[in-house]
């Protein structure tokens, strides 16, 4: 479903992304993980068409997003760490928007609704504005949204960021029921190892550009020598504190003026 070979992208004389190849097979949950600054946010640029390769190739669902850009944001859904939902909007308002924009047709659009905000356990709250929600209800809509025109993959962005562990587990219990019925590949990042060790069939370890890992969570672990995720993850990375990486929020206005230019 995603195929990346020697994938690199320059910023002047600074490497970003340096000769990265991976895999990620349809209906997979992929985790990326990687301190901040290693790389992971130029990555899913390049995967969502933010930003163009220096050199390398990426396919997704057997496109190439350099010049299938449009057919290829239509195949991927997308929800970033920083909130992205229209307070002012009720959940059912924030879909009926992201189902338009998506050329969701009618009917299907409000089927499709009301079978996740179902499953995502927000139906009873439909009518309400989203301002009015938790944090671990809106993170349950935005994922839903993301859902919404059936996309063939799905990016996840730190989706469990500040929410408690009975949030985070039930937000990961929807998920990989969509996941698993629906043949949905997820490909996510979090700072969560727990997390990562627990949903993700593959991961992958990117540090200072460079792929250093990848595999099961039990072939990471043993090729470390670790007994957690958490110290393997350490052993592959250091221990030093990394500086953060560029806001989401403006990975989000990013891809929004890409789709409009797209669309023209």
């Amino acid at each position: 479903m995603i195929r990346v070979q020697n994938l690199v992208k320059t910023f002047g004389s600074f490497t970003a992304v340096n000769d990265v190849s991976f895999e990620v097979a349809e209906g997979e949950i992929f985790a990326f993980l990687g301190p901040n600054g290693a790389g992971k946010t130029t990555t899913i640029k390049m995967l969502t068409t933010l930003l163009q390769p220096t050199s390398g190739s990426i396919s997704l669902d057997g496109l190439n997003p350099k010049t299938h850009h449009n057919q290829v944001r239509q195949r991927f859904g997308i929800v970033f760490q920083d909130p992205s939902l229209d307070g002012e909007l009720t959940a059912w308002e924030n879909m009926e928007l992201h189902g338009v924009l998506y050329h969701v047709p009618s009917k299907i659009r409000r089927q499709r609704s009301e079978e996740l905000l179902k499953l995502f356990e927000l139906w009873e709250r439909k009518d309400e504005q989203a301002k009015k929600f938790s944090g671990g209800m809106k993170r349950r809509l935005e994922i839903a949204r993301g859902f919404l025109h059936t996309p063939r993959i799905l990016f996840l962005d730190e989706p469990t960021l500040g929410l408690d562990p009975q949030s985070r587990n039930q937000l990961w219990s929807h998920v990989k029921r969509v996941n698993e019925t629906e043949k949905v590949t997820v490909f996510l990042t979090t700072h969560y190892m727990d997390e990562a060790d627990r949903v993700a069939h593959r991961i992958g370890v990117i540090d200072h550009g460079k792929l250093v890992a990848q595999g099961t969570p039990r072939e990471i672990k043993d090729s470390t020598g670790t007994e957690t995720l958490e110290d393997a993850f350490l052993k592959l990375t250091g221990d030093n504190i990394r500086d953060e990486s560029a806001s989401s929020t403006d990975q989000l206005r990013q891809f929004a003026k890409m789709w409009q230019k797209g669309g023209r």
